[in-house]
């Protein structure tokens, strides 16, 4: 799954070693497994499937409703001072990453495994370099620029044909390609151009309640209200919903934004390659997702590639320079 991109300039308060490696354990498998959960939820072959968008709506409305009471509690001063710019700008970024980028990713997993799906979105980096290239004319480091070739390499090889002449649906593939673009380019947007509130929590609220909305009124476009069927329902599904709001979205999300604060960013970024991985082994164990010699090799290519791109960003941060 996609995860919040946040600063990660602040000084590192002290934590224990131990709780460290928990909180990095957590991190592993928890957003590991959130692209299983989600393909439970949204595959249509399971006949009790959660539309996507409609998935998404629900998600975020309890979890933004959840994040709401919290902050209404413990930063009501942040929600007080809110600007009409700063919702304007929170709404958009909420619209880019949960609609444009969770959303059409999960629309791409009704019919793609997903262990193939997050190998292809930890690819996230190479959006993340273009973009920062083409709009803001960023440098892109020889190190960075070695990870995006690996990683397209890694690319060619999981989405080429298998040897039986089978391969993957193409909808479903432009869906999980493509989706990182929006989650890509709203980050960006967000740290460089989008007015901020001083509590990162009020952000998210309102970035988690905007992608429900624009959820619901994408699923309503969709037609995906008519193709839901209550009674059909079962426990995998209303569990995988429940673990995708409140372990995937909560509980995960401040586990991270700790870790921000007291490991250093090096350790913490290293969930980026180590997740497609943990879904793969998931898929494979839990839904009997095939891990074929050609998702072996492509994926750990494709996890190499990555390696380059988070190791070349963490020196810059180290150098003095910020992460994008």
């Amino acid at each position: 799954e996609y995860h919040l991109r946040m600063s990660s300039s602040a000084r590192l308060t002290s934590a224990s070693p131990l709780a460290i490696a928990l909180g990095m354990l957590a991190i592993y498998i928890v957003w590991g497994t959130t692209y299983l959960a989600i393909r439970v939820v949204v595959d249509p072959s399971a006949g009790s499937a959660i539309p996507p968008f409609t998935m998404v709506a629900l998600r975020f409305a309890l979890a933004g409703a959840v994040m709401l009471a919290i902050v209404a509690v413990v930063a009501r001063p942040a929600l007080r001072s809110l600007t009409r710019a700063q919702i304007r700008d929170q709404v958009i970024v909420g619209l880019a990453l949960n609609v444009g980028g969770l959303g059409i990713t999960s629309y791409g997993e009704q019919t793609i495994p997903s262990g193939i799906t997050a190998l292809l979105i930890a690819l996230l980096p190479i959006w993340v370099a273009l973009i920062g290239r083409v709009v803001y004319k960023d440098r892109i480091a020889p190190l960075t620029l070695f990870g995006i070739v690996i990683g397209i390499v890694g690319v060619a090889i999981l989405i080429s044909p298998r040897t039986d002449g089978a391969g993957l649906d193409p909808l479903g593939l432009a869906c999980i390609l493509i989706s990182p673009l929006s989650w890509g380019g709203g980050s960006i947007w967000s740290q460089r151009r989008a007015a901020t509130p001083p509590d990162q929590r009020v952000a998210v609220t309102i970035q988690m309640l905007a992608g429900s909305a624009g959820g619901a009124i994408v699923a309503v476009l969709l037609g995906e209200p008519a193709q839901i069927r209550t009674e059909t329902l079962g426990p995998d599904v209303i569990f995988a919903l429940f673990y995708l709001t409140t372990v995937g979205s909560l509980f995960a999300y401040n586990v991270y934004t700790w870790l921000l604060r007291v490991a250093p960013f090096g350790l913490v970024s290293t969930y980026a390659y180590v997740n497609p991985v943990v879904a793969v082994i998931a898929g494979g164990l839990i839904l009997a997702e095939p891990i074929s010699a050609q998702i072996v090799l492509g994926g750990g290519i494709v996890v190499v590639g990555v390696a380059a791109m988070v190791t070349a960003r963490s020196r810059t941060i180290k150098a003095g320079g910020t992460a994008h």
